[in-house]
């Protein structure tokens, strides 16, 4: 057997899992881009609620959580994971509804690249977070000429917030409850979001049309991109899959041009591709930082 026969199973794992990766950020940044399409109709926080609760459905028909038991220990981390789960999403959209995809998502991004850096005893990490730090300022509208609607920059950073909590409390809940914490999850997030839901969009968001724009945005936005995320993470190494999925702001961007007609300003462009680098740098840092056998 060739060498290029010996390898060729882990390089198509390798292909395959990168497409997952890939064909994660596309179906979410497009749920997200088709959600935006639909924010006249029933409201950013109609979209939230229905999108959440019906993928809350979904999930749980397909994992059903209920069948296993242990939960109780691990009830005061998975409220805190199904709140912040809520809060994020609740948050992102808000701020879509005000600024572009992609600087929501470049902002947002910042969450989990503080948590990285806060547990690292690297010195190169505050050099990636000094890099988002940067791009953060170029987008925060307190330059002179800045066009970014102030209350959706907040959005953004509230949800970067709620991303970082959303990572700490999942690494609590992840390994003992394994599937179940994200059905589970969902389902505290739909209790979060829904009354925001029916407040301001009432029971326009049951009727057939809503229902059936919900369940293509639920399944684009969440069902989706966690089935193909997990396929990559079965065949990629943690540090490639982050590395993959720092491009996810410029795969906002490029949702929010071509669904949206969204377009950035250069410097916008410059502080997207700064963020991009830190998060990227960050998980190159981290794949060095563990030991060889680490999954």
């Amino acid at each position: 057997m060739s060498t290029a026969q010996a390898t060729s199973p882990d390089s198509n794992a390798t292909l395959s899992g990168a497409a997952a990766a890939w064909g994660a950020l596309l179906s979410m940044n497009l749920g997200a881009g088709l959600a935006k399409h639909l924010f006249p109709v029933i409201g950013a926080y109609g979209i939230t609620s229905l999108r959440i609760t019906l993928a809350a459905l979904i999930l749980c028909l397909v994992i059903q959580p209920w069948k296993r038991t242990g939960l109780r220990p691990f009830r005061p981390a998975l409220l805190g994971y199904g709140a912040v789960l809520g809060l994020m999403n609740l948050f992102f959209y808000q701020a879509i509804a005000r600024i572009p995809i992609g600087i929501a998502i470049g902002i947002e991004v910042i969450g989990p690249l503080a948590v990285v850096v806060a547990g690292s005893r690297s010195r190169r990490d505050f050099l990636w977070l000094a890099a988002a730090g940067a791009g953060l300022l170029l987008l925060l509208p307190i330059r002179a000429g800045s066009s970014l609607d102030p209350v959706g920059v907040a959005f953004a950073c509230g949800a970067a917030a709620c991303w970082a909590g959303y990572i700490l409390f999942g690494k609590r809940v992840s390994g003992p409850l394994g599937r179940d914490d994200v059905a589970w999850g969902m389902v505290i997030a739909a209790t979060i979001t829904l009354p925001f839901g029916l407040a301001t969009a009432g029971w326009q968001l049951f009727t057939p049309w809503a229902l059936a724009v919900g369940i293509g945005i639920a399944i684009l936005s969440s069902v989706l991109p966690y089935t193909l995320e997990m396929a990559a993470l079965r065949r990629l190494p943690a540090h490639v899959f982050g590395i993959l999925l720092s491009a996810s702001p410029a795969v906002g961007a490029l949702v929010g041009y071509l669904v949206l007609g969204e377009r950035l300003t250069p410097v916008q462009g410059v502080a997207i591709f700064c963020i991009i680098l830190a998060a990227c740098g960050s998980a190159l840092s981290a794949s060095g930082s563990r030991p060889p056998d680490a999954p």
